[in-house]
């Protein structure tokens, strides 16, 4: 059995923020967008049929409560809820807070511009506020 390990592309460019009970939540470090990630803790999970039913089910109960935690603490008008993998094939779910008038809106975030990393402790701040709305 493969134990579960995170991407390095996916630890580098992220900060913890908590562990559920499928997922290790973590926040994309780049302070344009309020953008968490999640990251099903199955080794060599590519798809979103990779995972069994029950973890499918357990996914969607944490896409929700991630989804709705980032809205309490952003305000967003929209949440945008994606799964690529075009560069990092481990699966992972990327939930974004968006307001019209965004500096990508209303395209997609992904490519645009060059990414304004966070302050550590901005985003410690960030993610206890995430933590505090699970």
């Amino acid at each position: 059995m493969t134990t579960f390990v995170l991407d390095k592309k996916l630890a580098a460019d992220t900060f913890a923020v908590a562990t559920l009970g499928l997922c290790d939540l973590r926040l994309m470090n780049d302070r344009r967008w309020p953008w968490l990630i999640l990251v099903p803790q199955r080794a060599d999970k590519v798809e979103l049929y990779d995972l069994t039913p029950l973890d499918q089910t357990m996914l969607t109960f944490e896409m929700g409560i991630a989804a709705q935690a980032l809205k309490s603490v952003t305000g967003c008008e929209k949440i945008n809820t994606g799964a690529l993998g075009n560069i990092v094939r481990q699966l992972h779910i990327h939930i974004i807070a968006r307001n019209s008038g965004d500096p990508a809106w209303p395209g997609p975030v992904w490519g645009y511009g060059t990414a304004e990393p966070y302050q550590p402790e901005d985003a410690k701040t960030f993610a206890l506020a995430i933590r505090d709305a699970l």
